[in-house]
């Protein structure tokens, strides 16, 4: 069985799991500070002093695509199926490595139980807790170490939607799109009451039973996060460019004695953020993904993958994000 954790939940999703044992930072061979511009890859690239990431790069074409896990989730929630791998699907980086060139990558402090042994994340650890803004400065460090060319087109889920909107802030010249999959959005906390707040950040401070051990699991201060993604959008709006918005359908599910209030309180605040998060840029196009809870890249990775094809569509012809119909052929709600 497979473990991580899941944002918004204090609780580890467990689902059945059963590929070769992820390569661990310790198990991967360091790779030169080398373009890795083309063909098939992944390993680890230097980013600095004797520090080394996980990237692993697909497909040909432009723009290129990069994917941004959740809060310590491991980069396989894009490339592996975690619901069905008796039967899997095509899922989201194998979809997208077949229409553009596609990347993700691990930061540290993610991980995973497999068959109850503790994976790591496979890029070296880094102490924490750290900030919203060193995410995005790593990020941005290895893609120009390892030579990835933009612009690229930056898909965020869940935590991991705010740091590729931080990104787009940052470096607004080398982000020419985004796909925000059930993203977190920085005004959440005005949409609960202090005490649902106050509860929600503890719940997702708690570290699971199965990761006690892993002193190197990633920690960030949420309110902090959220106060530099507020200020970021205020003093460097979203430019316009293709977004999709992605939210879930379903209940986060989390119990109530577990949450500390109403379950349904916190679906309702979530889809509120959700709609805020689909008028940051006009022309927006936002699916509901009525078959998915939180990981829609895990339950429905075909909407995620089409969410993707139109937005590298619309970066490669502007005019066609205006022409083709909002939403896309697979189950979704288009608003």
């Amino acid at each position: 069985m497979l473990r991580f954790p899941s944002l918004l939940l204090g609780l580890v999703l467990i689902l059945p799991f059963s590929v070769p044992t992820p390569v661990r930072a310790k198990d991967a061979t360091p790779v030169p500070a080398s373009p890795v511009a083309a063909g098939n890859f992944a390993g680890l690239v230097k980013v600095g002093g004797s520090r080394h990431m996980y990237l692993e790069c697909r497909g040909q074409g432009a723009p290129t695509v990069v994917l941004e896990a959740g809060y310590r989730s491991p980069a396989s929630v894009w490339s592996d199926d975690l619901v069905q791998p008796e039967m899997p699907r095509t899922m989201v980086f194998d979809g997208v490595a077949a229409f553009t060139r596609v990347c993700m990558y691990e930061r540290p402090g993610a991980g995973s139980v497999l068959e109850d042994v503790l994976h790591p994340s496979r890029s070296d650890p880094i102490p924490q807790p750290r900030t919203a803004e060193s995410v995005v400065a790593d990020l941005h460090a290895l893609l120009r170490v390892a030579g990835v060319p933009g612009p690229y087109v930056l898909v965020g889920h869940s935590l991991g939607g705010m740091f590729v909107r931080l990104y787009a802030a940052t470096y607004p010249s080398e982000v020419a799109g985004l796909v925000l999959v059930d993203a977190w959005y920085e005004g959440l906390q005005d949409q609960l009451t202090p005490a649902q707040w106050a509860a929600y950040v503890r719940l997702n401070s708690e570290v699971p039973p199965e990761l006690a051990g892993y002193r190197d699991y990633e920690t960030l201060d949420f309110a902090a996060a959220s106060a530099v993604m507020r200020s970021a959008a205020t003093a460097r709006p979203l430019a316009p460019m293709p977004l999709a918005v992605l939210s879930k359908g379903q209940s986060f599910g989390i119990p109530a004695e577990a949450l500390g209030f109403d379950p349904d309180a916190l679906d309702r605040a979530w889809a509120r953020a959700q709609e805020q998060l689909a008028t940051l840029v006009p022309g927006t196009r936002y699916v509901v993904a009525t078959e998915s809870a939180h990981y829609v890249q895990l339950q429905q990775p075909e909407l995620v993958t089409e969410a993707i094809r139109q937005v590298v569509t619309a970066v490669r012809d502007p005019a066609s994000w205006s022409l083709a119909a909002a939403g896309s052929d697979v189950a979704g709600r288009s608003r």
